[in-house]
């Protein structure tokens, strides 16, 4: 295929500047281990594990033939009335992943579905125990939340927003968690927990019996890495507790090792109501998304409705999807037999000192990470973002691939990735950043 503009314009690509792209279009044509490789041949080791989807790096042919052995064998079952082995099989493993009580797994397709889910989960849950007054949500500032209508109603990042007239009403948002004396700190920062007492002001402000979650990141990722402050995510917990609240863990981007266990509330010791995931579920190798829930909230609901009559009136023709299913079923196997959380976990203090590492450059004005994810910010240029988005050009001509956000890169390698791989992250990001 020729990349030129003309052949590239039938595709409207998403959160991208599609005149810019396909001017000068960036292709990654083939991905393997901790790379990629461009449309000139040029190798580009992957610095962001995709969008942080790819925790055992690219094309495992473990999942590839998993994905195969399933097309031939069942390419699809109709999820509603109808199963098929492998969702039960898939369920069964997430679940031995999540905290305790957390036996239940409702299947989406991306972390958005995820969201909304989760959003309609919380006002079934109040609406079936005779509290349906409960229709206020709380999220943050410069939080992500995927791109639905509800997911943009409780995100928090104004580009995301500010098109979109038509989101949900009845969110309220509390502070983020950036704090100008927390600069450069690395892991979890030692002042900041009192802003999860905004969450007590909205509560006594509108009435916590009015409020169905909270939803966090327990990292604030697309945003840039935003790590919580210690103390932080256990008042979030107190305070639901005390009115009621389920408190909702959006791991789309944690999960699944990120953070060095299984799911970022068992690193943080805080158990929520319910976690979305999904990006590494599968490796990032086919869409998939999922929903885990305390078991009282699946009994609540599933108790309540009459005998043989469908409980929760929500699903997608391709929840649980079998093909889905059996990349999740290989990338989990995967991620056990190779130990790799606990290998994100024992690789963390090397990639965490070498990513602060680079914090005497005048151009970085903030350094933050957790586990095997850490967030640069840039001093912006003539227009905010301007810097960041030609610097993750530049990196990708360079051989490294970056996500940024505005002028805020997130690094998150995969972790099979090697020492000298994160040496040669750095030392590119050294390069190109000090040559602008």
């Amino acid at each position: 295929m020729q990349y030129t503009a003309n052949s590239l314009e039938n595709h409207w690509m998403p959160f991208t500047g599609n005149r810019d792209f396909k001017a000068d279009p960036r292709m990654m044509v083939k991905g393997e281990g901790v790379y990629y490789w461009d449309q000139k041949g040029g190798k580009i080791l992957d610095g962001s594990s995709g969008m942080f989807c790819t925790a055992a790096g690219h094309c495992r042919p473990e999942i590839a033939e998993a994905v195969y052995k399933q097309l031939q064998e069942n390419d699809f079952a109709p999820p509603f009335q109808n199963g098929h082995p492998g969702a039960f099989e898939l369920a069964q493993k997430v679940c031995r992943l999540t905290p305790d009580g957390m036996d239940h797994v409702f299947f989406t397709n991306s972390g958005s579905e995820a969201v909304d889910t989760a959003l309609k989960i919380a006002m079934a849950y109040h609406r079936t125990r005779g509290e349906g007054q409960r229709t206020r949500f709380v999220s943050r500032e410069r939080a992500y939340h995927g791109v639905n209508i509800g997911g943009t109603s409780l995100g928090g990042m104004v580009k995301n927003r500010e098109t979109f007239s038509g989101v949900m009403p009845g969110v309220v948002h509390m502070r983020h968690t950036w704090l100008e004396e927390n600069r450069f700190t690395q892991g979890q920062p030692e002042t900041g927990a009192y802003l999860a007492d905004d969450l007590q002001r909205i509560a006594e402000t509108y009435g916590g019996t009015t409020i169905a979650a909270c939803f966090v990141e327990p990292i604030a990722g697309s945003t840039g890495c935003l790590v919580p402050p210690k103390g932080y995510l256990e008042r979030l917990r107190e305070i639901c507790d005390a009115h009621g609240i389920l408190l909702v863990f959006d791991e789309v981007i944690c999960g699944f090792g990120r953070t060095g266990k299984a799911f970022a509330a068992q690193s943080f010791d805080v158990s929520p109501d319910i976690i979305t995931m999904a990006k590494a579920l599968t490796n990032g190798a086919v869409p998939m998304a999922a929903v885990a829930v305390q078991d009282k909230i699946y009994e609540t609901i599933v108790n309540a409705a009459p005998e043989n009559a469908i409980e929760l009136f929500h699903g997608y023709t391709y929840s649980g999807h079998p093909t889905a299913c059996a990349a999740g079923l290989a990338a989990l196997e995967i991620y056990e037999k190779e130990n790799l959380f606990e290998r994100a976990a024992e690789l963390s203090p090397y990639f965490l000192d070498r990513v602060f590492s680079l914090q005497d450059m005048d151009a970085i004005t903030d350094i933050r990470g957790y586990g095997m994810i850490a967030g640069i910010d840039l001093a912006p240029g003539d227009k905010p973002g301007q810097r960041g988005t030609q610097l993750q050009k530049d990196l990708f001509w360079n051989g490294l691939h970056v996500k940024f956000t505005a002028d805020t890169g997130i690094i998150a390698p995969s972790f099979v990735a090697e020492k000298e791989h994160i040496d040669q992250m750095v030392e590119i990001l050294r390069k190109i950043i000090g040559g602008k």
